[in-house]
């Protein structure tokens, strides 16, 4: 069983990387992938953790990208962590997060909705990519709404009277620069209508030219159609094809193993990745 996207307290998760990596050991996953949001904080605790408990792990991250202001997000599966272009995207998106939080807190504050920057800060965690996530998980425990999905339907969502925009690389920017970075990109959830608007097949198009490797078609927030949609677009665009939970803890309701990548594909990952970062197994780091 081969989870490829998954999140820690190091982004928006609810668990610290090793009990991530223990309750995949839990639910029978063989190897998972740790791909929190613009940032490789959660990889040291993983790797001790998948050593300890025999689990595989793909060391990855995620990049916040945007397309004419349309979210796309970019997984890069084993990047070298040190790759300056790709370490600076980061770093930018982190830094902008943070105003972005800054800024959405103020204004609800603003309005006496009962939130502070401090508190948002402090449920995150040290050293964790902050957004919107931990601003409802804020909310929550201060009784403003019962759950962090409450909080997206309204006061976070985008367009809100609260919503911040922040920087994030155009996507085929982002594939070139995982490339770079010796990794391999594939476009998470590609067409996951219900989270808001996507981008047309040309945007992907013009990734898969600058070295996109494969689209995530089997993920919860795709219905039937966009499976195919997803399918069919990567057949023609000689791409492979994952599937993932998209594990975040309690923070979602995705179940780790809840959609799987085949061996074959994994195998495609290792065999195009250049950055000498390896899947970690027993006894291997």
């Amino acid at each position: 069983m081969i989870d490829l996207h998954a999140h820690s307290t190091a982004s928006d998760g609810t668990e610290p990387p090793e009990v991530v990596v223990a309750a995949a050991a839990q639910a029978g996953v063989d190897v998972l992938a740790l791909t929190d949001h613009d940032t490789y904080a959660g990889w040291p605790a993983a790797v001790a953790a998948a050593q300890e408990v025999g689990v595989g792990l793909v060391r990855g991250v995620e990049v916040s990208c945007s397309h004419r202001g349309v979210s796309v997000h970019l997984l890069g599966y084993l990047v070298d962590p040190d790759a300056a272009g790709l370490l600076a995207e980061l770093e930018h998106a982190r830094d902008s997060r943070l105003t972005r939080v800054e800024r959405m807190v103020e204004r609800m504050a603003a309005d006496g909705i009962p939130v502070s920057l401090e508190q948002v800060q402090a449920l995150a965690g040290e050293g964790a990519t902050l957004g919107r996530p931990h601003i409802a998980d804020a909310l929550v425990a201060n009784g403003y709404v019962a759950t962090r999905d409450e909080a997206f339907r309204d006061i976070l969502r985008n367009g809100s009277r609260y919503y911040v925009a922040h920087y994030a690389p155009d996507p085929v920017r982002a594939v070139e620069l995982v490339r770079q970075a010796g990794g391999v990109p594939v476009m998470a959830h590609p067409f996951a209508n219900a989270r808001g608007w996507t981008v047309g097949d040309d945007v992907v198009e013009a990734m898969a030219d600058a070295g996109l490797a494969g689209l995530e078609a089997h993920h919860r927030d795709h219905r039937a159609a966009e499976r195919a949609h997803a399918q069919a677009l990567a057949a023609r665009l000689g791409l492979f094809v994952t599937g993932s939970s998209d594990y975040h803890g309690s923070g979602k309701e995705n179940r780790l193993g809840e959609n799987t990548t085949t061996a074959e594909v994994l195998a495609m990952i290792e065999d195009q990745a250049t950055s000498g970062i390896e899947v970690v197994r027993a006894g291997r780091s």
